[in-house]
């Protein structure tokens, strides 16, 4: 059996920042990260595929300047995929409306709508094709 490897695409992947990192197991890691390239402008910094070659066991990106770890799940080990609507990634940002837009196009679908909320800051909320939520919010200046 082959070792495993972590590639390492980004130097910024071996400096960890103190604080929480939220973690997803998915199903379908690689596409994941491909479809947060292109909704959410990630940057992928590290990768470790499995040794089936198929899935990944632990996956480093970069959303809006925060780290997200993230892999496929592996039911044959005891981490079956399970769905969770109890948390929301949350996306503090200047310009909710460019990011919404982007995260559309790529194929979110709406749960909230973009809009001033009585607060005062521009909120809404979209669920990407594997099943995450996710929070824009744009401050009110």
């Amino acid at each position: 059996m082959p070792a495993l490897e972590l590639e390492i695409k980004d130097d910024r992947a071996r400096v960890m920042e103190p604080g929480v990192i939220p973690s997803l197991s998915l199903v379908g890691a690689r596409k994941a990260i491909d479809f947060y390239k292109q909704a959410f402008a990630a940057e992928e910094l590290a990768a470790m595929p499995a040794e089936d070659g198929a899935r990944l066991m632990h996956a480093h990106i970069l959303i809006n300047g925060g780290s997200v770890m993230l892999s496929d799940a592996f039911p044959e080990m005891g981490m079956p995929h399970q769905p969770s609507n109890s948390f929301v990634m949350q996306l503090l940002v200047p310009d909710a409306q460019v990011w919404w837009d982007r995260a559309l196009a790529a194929g979110c679908e709406v749960v909230v709508p973009l809009e001033k909320q009585f607060w005062g800051d521009i909120f809404g909320q979209l669920k990407d094709p594997f099943g995450v939520n996710w929070a824009f919010n744009q401050p009110d200046q």
